[in-house]
């Protein structure tokens, strides 16, 4: 399945807020046809919709979903919370929780279009999975940081969680840790995700 590049506006509507995919809002009543009917939902329906949840928000791929669950099966600890820990550790990911691009798919496109540097070299993968140490900031060009000095000012201000510290001069990111479930930047329950693969396979 590929990238969805349909209406935003119809996906928050549908499973509420998605702040990796618009930073906008609906306004009230707008569109009510489109509301889920009333009525009791099925479990499946329940973890179908936590999954769409976290690939919506995140951007993702239905087959790079997946492949994120493998690994974190494989991996030490809950698979939810590393499940987390592997999306809110990609590249797009930690541009959009430093304020440098309003929206994951915003961050994507800095990144796709070489805009960014890690510990000083270009990367332009998306996906690329940060570590602690990591310095992230526009390259020296003036395009690349006009761009961002635009996402800055004109996003507010919110608290970064804990895991990132943000420099705005140079326009300089630092991924401090690892980052901690509570710091994820979406109301998700990673555990009714799981159990959706968990059933698929």
């Amino acid at each position: 399945m590929s990238r969805y590049r349909g209406p935003r506006f119809k996906k928050i509507r549908r499973l509420g807020a998605l702040p990796g995919l618009t930073n906008k809002r609906p306004r009230a009543g707008s569109d009510l046809r489109n509301q889920p009917r009333p009525g009791k939902r099925s479990q499946y329906r329940i973890r179908l919709e936590e999954k769409q949840k976290l690939r919506f928000h995140y951007g993702i791929t239905e087959r790079q979903l997946l492949k994120y669950v493998r690994i974190a099966r494989k991996a030490k600890g809950s698979t939810g919370q590393v499940l987390l820990q592997l999306l809110e550790m990609r590249l797009d990911n930690i541009l959009f929780r430093l304020g440098m691009s309003p929206t994951i798919p915003g961050a994507r496109q800095l990144v796709n279009h070489r805009h960014i540097l890690v510990n000083g070299r270009i990367i332009d993968i998306p996906s690329y999975r940060c570590k602690p140490q990591d310095t992230i900031m526009a390259r020296d060009e003036q395009k690349s940081r006009a761009l961002i000095q635009n996402y800055l000012d004109s996003s507010p201000r919110e608290e970064l969680p804990k895991h990132l510290t943000l420099h705005p001069f140079p326009y300089k990111g630092l991924v401090n840790q690892i980052i901690d479930s509570k710091w994820v930047g979406l109301k998700i329950n990673e555990l009714l995700v799981v159990e959706y693969y968990s059933r698929q396979t």
